[in-house]
């Protein structure tokens, strides 16, 4: 017998993760490690299992994660529109709670690219009149 998969793909800044919800026990594998190997600072771990909290099925589901690019924020971010999104696949009646809570808009915000002429995206030389 085939096992229930519900799948979603999160992105955030310059990381993508790809996460699978498997009914189980709530363990969450990011990269085939632990998440509490995976983050190293509790806020990140939480940003992760928000969906799970908001919709109260913190327990039902085991949460398999593939993520690359970015940093850790950018990758938190990343697992927790992914786990939105699978949770909307799983049950539709989700979607009013995630969408008040704001965790299946795409955060659009990235880094501004360098211009010429200047040192950064913004960031004008050190001007001096003499």
């Amino acid at each position: 017998m085939a096992q229930v998969q519900y799948y979603g793909t999160g992105r955030r800044k310059t990381s993508t993760a790809r996460v699978r919800l498997v009914p189980g026990t709530g363990r969450i594998v990011i990269n085939d490690r632990n998440a509490e190997d995976y983050f190293p600072y509790e806020t990140l771990r939480v940003i992760t299992k928000q969906p799970l909290a908001i919709t109260e099925t913190e327990g039902n589901y085991d949460v398999l994660v593939n993520v690359d690019g970015g940093g850790f924020t950018g990758q938190a971010g990343a697992i927790r529109h992914g786990v939105a999104r699978a949770l909307l696949e799983a049950d539709p009646e989700y979607r009013t709670s995630l969408k008040r809570a704001g965790l299946l808009t795409r955060d659009p915000r990235k880094k501004e690219r360098k211009k010429y002429g200047l040192k950064k995206a913004r960031r004008a030389p050190q001007f001096s009149k003499r």
